[in-house]
C-alpha cells in the first residue's frame, strides 16, 4: 500500500485551519469597519455637548438655561 496519500491528505487537511483564521479574520475587520469601531465615545462634557447643541440653534435660550441649571 501507498502511503502518500495518507501524508498528502494530512497537508491539504490543514488547509482548512488556514480558511477558516482568514475568513473569520476578514469578517472581523468588516465588522469593526462597519460599527466605525466606536469603543472611545464623546469626550465632550455633558454641558459642552448642550453649549453645541444651543450655537447650532438645535435648542432655545430656555431649554438651554434649564438644562444648565439641571447639569450645573
Amino acid at each position: 500500500m501507498n502511503n502518500w496519500t495518507w501524508h498528502i491528505w494530512g497537508i491539504h487537511g490543514l488547509w482548512w485551519i488556514f480558511w477558516v483564521i482568514l475568513i473569520v479574520g476578514a469578517a472581523w475587520l468588516i465588522y469593526l469597519k462597519s460599527t466605525g469601531n466606536n469603543t472611545g465615545g464623546s469626550k465632550d462634557s455633558p454641558l459642552e455637548i448642550l453649549k453645541k447643541r444651543y450655537a447650532k440653534g438645535e435648542i432655545s435660550k430656555e431649554e438651554y438655561e434649564e438644562t444648565k441649571k439641571t447639569l450645573s
